[in-house]
């Protein structure tokens, strides 16, 4: 007998997926032209040079049975300790290379980190608007995911409805900044609060309260913007990241799993992370691409184009009438629809214009929508008399 777990979760798809296989049966039919897609976070700027040039040398001078052979259980040493010294020199940490974690991108950070420090009857807390896939990484657990609503005057956390939500089965608190929908970045005077209410449920609750940071778009933060390293502010955190979105690498799948040196049990999460992969078949990132990414450990490529898109974007709708809680990081865009009703805005009113945008239903923030300007900024340009085409026909 299959599983019915499983059975019944293949009629629970991701919407960002349903959109994004939408516009390539639409781009197929009637051609590219005819489609205008924003759905996805599929980063369009090219991978830089440095990273190519590394691949290239890699293939043509080590080892191959070093470079496609297996890679250690928790990760090469020298991938590891690069992966740290990084941290260290860029945020002022301590970090070790046996506190770090390898994975398959921060989905499969997260995944571990998770499983580290939340079981059954634990809660999980993040906050609206979030990624809809922290659902199955959660459930993966046996806790439950509770999310704290938002605060949509500005998408920074909405501290009255968290401490409400603060209960003693609260297990850890995940959050994502910069943020997947809303573009915002939590500012360090919001991280320090944050971190000042943990420490204090930690002592009236009689347990560690992890603090889980989902950080892939780390690097894509604007000019002049406030963009904490979350864990310095708190000692029982795990950072999740990925090198997806900072190198456009998305189809290499890889990141790691960074375990906070002053975090409680410490020297056990990495080891447990070991431990868990035996249950997930993750098994670590590929040999090369760990090696790969020691290469280029402090590189980006060209970001910027995200920041022209972000401003283009922001003023062309906004000038039409839409109302944005403006960007400051990502490659995303979160305004709020003309009808309360996002679903019918965006899978009948801006579908059959051919722009292809994801209703913020699925990230619990209903009535706005989810626009991904990781796009040729000419899409954008031709774009905008759809958006005002759309917005007139519902106001």
């Amino acid at each position: 007998m299959i599983s019915q777990f499983y059975k019944e979760m293949t009629g629970k798809e991701s919407v960002i997926r349903k959109f994004f296989d939408y516009s390539r049966q639409r781009a197929a039919e009637l051609g590219p032209d005819s489609v205008f897609n924003f759905s996805i976070g599929n980063p369009s700027v090219p991978v830089p040079q440095k990273f190519t040039d590394a691949m290239t040398e890699l293939l043509a001078t080590e080892d191959p049975v070093k470079l496609h052979g297996y890679s250690p259980t928790l990760g090469q040493p020298t991938t590891k300790q690069c992966i740290a010294d990084s941290l260290n020199r860029r945020f002022g940490m301590n970090y070790e290379a046996r506190h770090i974690f390898p994975t398959s991108g921060a989905a499969g950070a997260l995944s571990h980190a998770l499983r580290c420090v939340a079981g059954q009857n634990d809660t999980v807390l993040t906050f609206a608007p979030y990624f809809p896939e922290y659902v199955p990484y959660v459930t993966g657990t046996g806790a439950q995911l509770r999310v704290v609503p938002a605060d949509t005057s500005s998408f920074q956390i909405n501290f009255e409805k968290f401490e409400e939500m603060m209960t003693p089965s609260v297990a850890a608190v995940l959050i994502n900044s910069p943020n997947n929908p809303s573009g915002i970045v939590y500012t360090t005077e919001t991280i320090k609060r944050l971190a000042e209410i943990l420490r204090t449920k930690e002592k009236e609750f009689g347990h560690e309260i992890f603090l889980i940071t989902d950080e892939p778009y780390r690097e894509l933060v604007f000019s002049n913007v406030d963009s904490p390293f979350v864990s310095s502010y708190y000692d029982n955190s795990i950072c999740c990241y990925s090198f997806s979105k900072s190198l456009s690498l998305p189809g290499e799948r890889i990141g790691y799993m960074a375990v906070n040196p002053k975090a409680k049990d410490a020297d056990y999460l990495v080891n447990m992370a070991g431990q868990i992969s035996r249950f997930t078949g993750h098994n670590c990132p590929s040999s090369i691409m760990q090696l790969a990414i020691e290469k280029v450990i402090d590189d980006t490529c060209d970001l910027s184009i995200y920041e022209r898109n972000a401003e283009l974007l922001y003023n062309a709708l906004t000038e039409i009438g839409y109302e944005i809680v403006k960007p400051n990081g990502t490659f995303y865009m979160f305004p709020k629809c003309p009808i309360p009703d996002a679903n019918e805005f965006c899978w009948k009113g801006a579908r059959e214009l051919g722009l292809i945008i994801v209703p913020g239903d699925s990230f619990e923030c209903p009535g706005y929508f989810r626009i991904s300007y990781c796009v040729p900024t000419e899409m954008i340009e031709k774009a905008i008399p759809l958006f005002e085409k759309l917005y007139n026909f519902y106001k």
